[in-house]
């Protein structure tokens, strides 16, 4: 199969979105399966032996300057007739990926769309509430022009098909379970993170440092937990505010981390902290776990789709910052229970391959194709 994509954020952004369609690429190129990339702004030439097709972008400034938001050009529309695709699929589509709709439907041509943000909570995290309602009315007409709708947890199925979204589907989740292991775990690494305190709990964050993660959150647990101390890996547009709030605090601060560097910091902590209540799935949560490490997460969004409460890690009502606060104490203080937790999370997580998750996609795509056939432009079934 040859399959177009058009995705609004790509290399070397490192997000949720990213890590999905890249071990997705790596999978086709394993099973045989023709790609081009869509992506904007500066992203490598190729990935996983597939072209990747630069698009200009401009930056989403003041509000959220690492997303690029790419410039549709008429010469995409003469890449995709040279690649001459089976199907397009528009990842998160909101400005490339809309130009990516009107070209496939404009060429006839089978379409996917998955939805990984809920853009009408974004704006509204990022003080552009007033855009609400015209991202909710975007996102749903964008989507219903595809023949299928994939959404990556079934809690956003469900906030998708809210938003009047039609003919969705669950893609399922998935989890590199050979790099991240619980043997990745390192004396030194736990040093570097724990600020020269190895032996005195310890918490991590992995991800973007952005405001509507809610690390900020945070700051209760860090100021109430005697002995406890925190180590945030990444960075992003909230970074600054994030190193001030928490100056007087045993806060590490990394910066990005990747590949064997990435998987001792996951391997290395005690409890993964994860306060965010926006996340449609949060790979970093499976990263964790498949590292032996338990979450404390929000029950929120996609991830009671993940943790299973009291079994794999334990969840709080978001905004309820006593309650994180207890939650992150009764794993912290609890090695026992922690080591328990961390195991069932492994065994959880090992049941997710890249493999799987890509095989059903591939079905999906046959699915679109058999709708588009019948159906043109689609209509309700």
């Amino acid at each position: 199969m040859r399959i177009a994509y058009f995705t609004e954020t790509f290399l070397p952004k490192i997000d949720g979105i990213v890590t999905r369609l890249t071990r997705t690429l790596e999978q086709l190129r394993a099973l045989g399966h023709e790609a081009l990339v869509f992506a904007p702004h500066k992203p490598p030439e190729t990935y996983a032996g597939f072209r990747v097709v630069r698009v200009p972008g401009v930056p989403f400034r003041p509000w959220y300057p690492e997303l690029m938001l790419g410039l549709p050009r008429p010469r995409l529309g003469r890449e995709l007739d040279a690649f001459a695709p089976d199907i397009v699929h528009v990842v998160n589509p909101v400005i490339l990926g809309l130009w990516g709709t009107a070209i496939a439907k404009q060429r006839n041509l089978p379409l996917l769309a998955s939805f990984h943000t809920d853009l009408p909570q974004y704006v509204t995290h990022l003080k552009l509430g007033f855009l609400k309602p015209l991202s909710h009315t975007w996102i749903r007409d964008v989507h219903n022009q595809a023949h299928v709708n994939l959404c990556t947890s079934q809690p956003m199925v469900n906030s998708a098909r809210g938003l009047g979204i039609k003919r969705v589907r669950l893609w399922p989740k998935a989890v590199d379970t050979e790099r991240y292991q619980p043997t990745n775990r390192s004396a030194a690494m736990r040093e570097r993170l724990s600020g020269g305190h190895p032996d005195a709990p310890l918490m991590i964050y992995v991800g973007r440092l952005s405001h509507e993660k809610r690390l900020d959150w945070l700051y209760a647990p860090i100021t109430q937990l005697p002995g406890v101390r925190l180590a945030m890996v990444g960075s992003g547009p909230a970074e600054s505010f994030l190193r001030e709030r928490f100056k007087d605090t045993p806060t590490v601060f990394t910066g990005y981390m990747s590949g064997d560097e990435l998987a001792q910091a996951y391997a290395s902590a005690d409890v993964f902290a994860f306060p965010s209540d926006t996340e449609t799935l949060g790979f970093v949560a499976m990263e964790a776990m498949a590292s032996g490490v338990p979450v404390v997460g929000a029950r929120a969004g996609g991830i009671p789709d993940v943790i299973r409460e009291g079994e794999t890690g334990l969840m709080f009502s978001p905004g309820d910052l006593g309650d994180l606060t207890e939650k992150l104490r009764t794993l912290l203080f609890n090695p026992e229970l922690r080591r328990a937790m961390g195991e069932r999370a492994r065994q959880d997580m090992e049941r997710w391959s890249w493999r799987a998750a890509t095989e059903a996609l591939l079905t999906f795509y046959e699915r679109a194709a058999t709708i588009h056939r019948r159906y043109d432009p689609p209509s309700k079934y």
